[in-house]
C-alpha cells in the first residue's frame, strides 16, 4: 500500500536536505543534483506523487511495468520524464525506445544498435546513458571499464542516439563500512572514467547517474548529477 502524499513529501524534503548537505563540502549547488524517484513495484500513483512534488523524472526497472504505469498516470503528470534504469535485453529495445524518455542501462554495442534502429523507426533522437560496472562487481550489469571507450565509440556512431553520460551501481559489502568503501571507490572510478572519455572523444558526457539511498552522499561528493531513490521516498515494496 502506498504511503500518503504528505509522508512522501516529508521524505522527499529529507532526501533533498541530505543532497544539499553532501553538496556543501564540495562547493556544489544542490540544483546540479537531480533526485530521480524510483517507482518500481509501486503503483502508478507514485509517479503522480513525484510530479506533484515537483520532481522531473521517475525511474523504472522493467519495460512493461513502466509502460503500464505511464498509461495510468494523471494528465497533470504527463510532463514527467520516464527513465529506464534496469537491465535491458535487446528484444525489449523497441518497446523501451518508444515509451521511455531515456535509457540509463545501455551496456553493449549490440543493444546500442537495437536502440538506434528502434529510435529511427519512431523518428526520435533517443537519449542514453552508458552503464559501466565501475565497481567490478560480478553481480552487476554494465560494461567493463576497459571496454568503455569502445562502447562510447559505438554509441557515438549511432545516428539516432544521444549519449548524455554514464551510470553505475556500487557493489554491496559484508559490512556497512565495506559497502561505503566499495561505493567510494566505484563512484571515483566512474567520475575519472567520464573525465577521461570526455577528453579523449571531445564530448562532454554531463550526466553521472550514481548513488542510491544508502550511498548518495558519497556519490554527490564524487560528482553525481543524479541519485536514484526509491524505498526512502515511498516506503518498503
Amino acid at each position: 500500500m502506498l504511503i500518503a502524499y504528505e509522508e512522501f513529501a516529508r521524505r522527499a524534503d529529507a532526501i533533498r536536505a541530505r543532497i544539499a548537505a553532501a553538496c556543501a563540502p564540495a562547493g556544489r549547488d544542490p540544483a546540479t543534483v537531480q533526485l530521480l524517484a524510483v517507482t518500481k513495484t509501486h503503483p502508478a500513483a507514485a509517479a503522480d506523487y513525484a510530479a506533484r512534488y515537483g520532481l522531473r523524472g521517475v525511474g523504472e526497472n522493467r519495460v512493461q511495468e513502466g509502460i503500464e504505469k505511464r498509461a495510468q498516470i494523471a494528465a497533470a503528470s504527463s510532463g514527467l520524464r520516464w527513465e529506464l534504469i534496469g537491465h535491458l535485453q535487446s528484444n525489449k529495445a523497441k518497446l523501451a525506445a518508444r515509451h521511455f524518455d531515456r535509457i540509463q542501462s545501455a551496456d553493449s554495442p549490440k543493444l546500442l544498435v537495437h536502440l538506434d534502429r528502434a529510435a529511427a523507426e519512431v523518428g526520435r533522437a533517443l537519449p542514453v546513458l552508458l552503464q559501466i560496472n565501475a565497481g567490478d562487481d560480478p553481480a552487476k550489469f554494465g560494461a567493463d571499464p576497459a571496454d568503455a571507450p569502445a562502447l562510447l565509440e559505438a554509441a557515438l556512431a549511432q545516428k539516432n542516439l544521444r549519449v548524455d553520460g554514464l551510470m553505475t551501481i556500487a557493489p554491496l559489502g559484508a559490512t556497512p563500512a565495506e559497502t561505503a568503501a566499495h561505493a567510494e571507490r566505484t563512484f571515483a572510478n566512474l567520475r575519472r572514467l567520464r573525465d577521461e572519455l570526455a577528453t579523449r572523444f571531445g564530448t562532454p558526457l554531463p550526466e553521472l547517474s550514481m548513488g542510491m539511498t544508502g550511498d548518495l552522499a558519497l556519490a554527490v561528493a564524487a560528482g553525481s548529477t543524479m541519485v536514484r531513490v526509491g524505498t526512502a521516498l515511498f516506503g518498503a515494496r
